[in-house]
């Protein structure tokens, strides 16, 4: 049987698991309802969090195809999949075209010699202009550096939802089948000649199962895998240890089948080596040149995690330690390469807190990820501030850029132009179609970190903004971004409708009635941007004299609740954000109004 290996690549949400989905399901090797995105948070948010791998059996073909996440953060996840297929389906949207997204997934593919076939997704969306978008594809390639070989693309044209897939706009189609063609013509089959050649394997993926330990997922690039088998584990350096594999599996749709034999160009999952690492070589000739090293592009923001110190701290959480906190983070690193953990402990000099420990990542919703799944599994924790990290490079200071394509309606241009160009961004190029700009700028990711939910508000709801990180430039120099101030409370206990009632009108309120508070807690921020300690636990004073105003009815604005991703952007220097399995509150470093002071003096 003649095996390929296939990538899906994209933006987020253009469609890539949806196509995986009806895939699987025309083949038979998957029912109605079954995805690919398995994970609640994936379900939740609609996204692809984590790579997986499926297979697929057509004309008797097996065709390995791996699902890629399409947001930025989780770039890491894509880097690794792009070394061990053959060739990708790039999924673009018939209507939006190429986002930052597709550009960084197509600089991987080309880079390493991949020759993508493209996919123009979702043509029965009312706005799609696919020929539009092929030939936007097309000045991408060539933008990007791509060979003659690679420019000369095929095309399909694809209805995810629907499963139908066409090779011209006019043809009548019912199926994938024209796109499963296509798979079979232009991705290069498995070398014969590297079937009987030495073992080499590398994984580009980890897993974890209770009663196999560590797994990894591999691509085995020539020669044969035995169970059972003794093995070299080779790291980039050329050093080498033993082990042996005691468990192999394939996939058959998203099933795990147990084997005995795997061959060259197969993914595997094995079990029995539990120090194996991404981009090690697996081989069975101690003598064997290692692979090529995996490298991933490195994280541009860090902040501290740090055991709870409030004082409803240990009311909800069941892992409340630093130790459990510093397990569990040595957990993720085993499966999660973006991430980064400084396990010295260290404590926030500023606020003589709690021993933490400095995590860095890809950007704030690879963190809040992360933060949400250690929540929903019982843990508790605060966290400072994300911050940027800076670079030196010839004695020169340097910090990460991102290009930024927003999608707004013409009205809005003015507002998100002024508010970015406020955090040292410069638009690059602006596009207009029917009274939609696509406008496109770079700045540094300082200026994004709390911008979100701003823009949102600035284009009521109608606009996207997409990112993606371009590499370290010089300093832009100082950004002052936050131009509102905390509302901090000054009491403990439960905040109550007419006090908040009263304190709407001084800016947006995070809590609802009843919510219980503490002193130093932050409850909401002010419009004119000072700190202002309030008291949410006040009630009305009753008097035994009736007024004309007596009964008049309280009318409270929705609070602008917490999310993690919430808290990352609006929190400022001096405070945490309280992570529970039940509650996300904001609060001061210093919980009273003498030591905020003292240290404001220090300062």
């Amino acid at each position: 049987m003649e095996i390929r290996n296939i990538a899906i690549i994209a933006h987020v949400d253009h469609g890539k698991t949806t196509l995986t989905d009806a895939l699987l399901r025309q083949t038979g090797v998957a029912e109605e309802g079954v995805s690919m995105d398995s994970n609640a948070l994936e379900l939740e948010r609609g996204i692809t969090i984590y790579s997986k791998n499926a297979a697929i059996f057509y004309k008797d073909t097996k065709i390995n195809i791996v699902d890629t996440p399409g947001h930025a953060d989780f770039g890491s996840e894509v880097e690794r999949v792009l070394r061990s297929i053959d060739s990708v389906l790039l999924v673009v949207d018939a209507q939006e075209g190429p986002m930052p997204q597709t550009r960084f997934v197509l600089k991987k593919s080309l880079e390493l010699g991949l020759k993508p076939i493209v996919v123009i997704n979702k043509i029965d969306k009312p706005a799609a202009d696919p020929a539009r978008t092929e030939e936007q594809v097309l000045e991408l390639f060539m933008e990007l550096g791509a060979s003659d070989e690679q420019t000369n693309f095929p095309v399909v044209y694809t209805i995810g939802r629907q499963g139908i897939a066409k090779l011209k706009l006019a043809d009548e189609s019912t199926d994938l089948t024209p796109l499963l063609e296509t798979i079979l013509k232009h991705v290069p089959a498995v070398d014969s000649e590297k079937k009987s050649g030495t073992l080499l394997l590398q994984p580009f993926n980890l897993g974890y199962d209770n009663f196999l330990g560590r797994l990894a997922v591999a691509r085995v690039y020539s020669g044969a895998l035995k169970d059972g088998e003794n093995v070299f584990i080779k790291k980039p350096d050329g050093t080498a240890r033993t082990g042996k594999i005691t468990k192999m599996f394939t996939f058959r749709g998203l099933a795990r089948v147990e084997t005995k034999e795997v061959g060259s160009g197969d993914i595997v999952l094995i079990a029995g080596l539990p120090d194996i690492y991404i981009g090690e070589t697996v081989t069975t000739n101690v003598d064997a040149e290692p692979l090529p090293a995996i490298e991933v592009d490195p994280p541009t923001i860090a902040l501290n995690f740090l055991v709870n110190n409030s004082p409803f701290a240990g009311r909800e959480g069941k892992f409340v330690t630093s130790r459990q906190i510093r397990e569990r983070l040595e957990r993720e690193l085993e499966i999660n390469v973006g991430l980064r953990v400084d396990f010295a402990p260290e404590r926030d000099e500023k606020a003589q807190g709690p021993e933490g420990f400095k995590v860095s990542g890809r950007g704030e919703l690879h963190i809040a990820i992360l933060l949400e799944q250690m929540r929903r599994e019982g843990y508790e924790l605060q966290v400072s501030q994300p911050q940027v990290i800076f670079h030196e490079k010839n004695g020169q200071k340097t910090e990460p850029f991102e290009e930024t394509i927003v999608d707004v309606p013409s009205i809005y241009q003015g507002v998100v132009i002024e508010r970015l160009g406020l955090r040292k961004f410069v638009m690059k190029d602006m596009k207009v179609h029917e009274n939609q700009m696509r406008i496109t700028f770079e700045g540094p990711t300082r200026g994004l970190l709390g911008y979100r939910s701003s823009f949102i508000l600035d284009t009521k709801g109608d606009g996207i903004l997409s990112s993606r990180v371009i590499g370290f430039r010089s300093f832009a120099g100082e950004i002052k971004k936050r131009a509102v101030g905390s509302m901090i409370s000054m009491t403990t206990g439960k905040a109550l409708g007419y006090s908040l009632w009263n304190l709407q009108d001084r800016g947006i309120l995070y809590i609802v009635p009843a919510t219980e508070v503490y002193e130093g807690m932050v409850i909401g921020n002010t419009s004119k941007g000072e700190e202002m300690a309030v008291n949410p636990t006040k009630n009305k004073n009753l008097t035994n004299v009736r007024s004309s105003s007596s009964d008049e009815a309280l009318t409270l604005v929705p609070p602008y609740e917490l999310s993690i991703e919430r808290g990352l952007e609006v929190m400022a220097e001096d405070e945490y954000l309280e992570i529970t399995p039940t509650s996300v509150r904001l609060r001061k470093q210093y919980l009273t109004e003498i030591d905020r002071s003292r240290a404001h003096r220090g300062n």
